[in-house]
């Protein structure tokens, strides 16, 4: 059985810096042709409006059915865009959201906050570790409860990126495609 995620189009959404060589999303982009990056304009100097219509543009040209790969601050860009879309997506895993509110957040991302304080109108799963510099555990509890994600403690992983040792990261690879199969 192959571990590819056909038919479904995936597509990465990376945080600040944009997922470097080791981190788990590039990994599964370069393992599977039907996982893609969504380019943005400036991955350092991030801008809500740019990230949204870069999002906005790949939905639409994605082969369906489409799940999202968020992590960090595009965790925020998925729910600032379900909030604006009328495009459908089958579902989206939520890694490592960052607080906002909390002291390591970047001032570049100013743009996202505040988030959206609505439900997302897909199923997701929101993966949380609970030693991450950028969002505490209370906080990615509550979000997955604001969001309808059902929640996931990884445990002690960091950041949940290249430098948490996860490599391919299978056990996030089966839960998104228990949202496909699932939606």
């Amino acid at each position: 059985m192959s571990d590819r995620f056909h038919p479904a189009t995936v597509l990465i959404l990376p945080g600040i810096q944009g997922s470097g060589p080791g981190h788990w999303q590039s990994l599964w982009e370069l393992r599977d042709p039907g996982v893609r990056r969504v380019q943005q304009r400036d991955w350092d100097a991030p801008r809500l409006q740019d990230w949204l219509q870069a999002l906005e543009a790949a939905v639409a040209q994605a082969q369906a059915p489409v799940l999202l790969a968020a992590h960090s601050l595009g965790c925020l860009l998925t729910a600032h865009w379900a909030a604006r879309t009328r495009l459908a997506v089958r579902g989206a895993l939520l890694v490592a959201p960052p607080d906002p509110e909390g002291p390591a957040f970047p001032a570049a991302a100013a743009s996202f906050v505040p988030v959206p304080p609505q439900a997302l109108p897909f199923a997701s799963v929101l993966v949380a570790s609970c030693d991450d510099p950028y969002g505490s555990m209370d906080y990615a509890r509550r979000q997955a409860g604001i969001w309808g994600s059902e929640f996931v403690d990884l445990g002690a992983r960091g950041h949940i990126n290249a430098d948490s040792g996860l490599g391919d990261w299978p056990e996030g690879r089966a839960r998104l495609r228990a949202l496909l199969a699932g939606g």
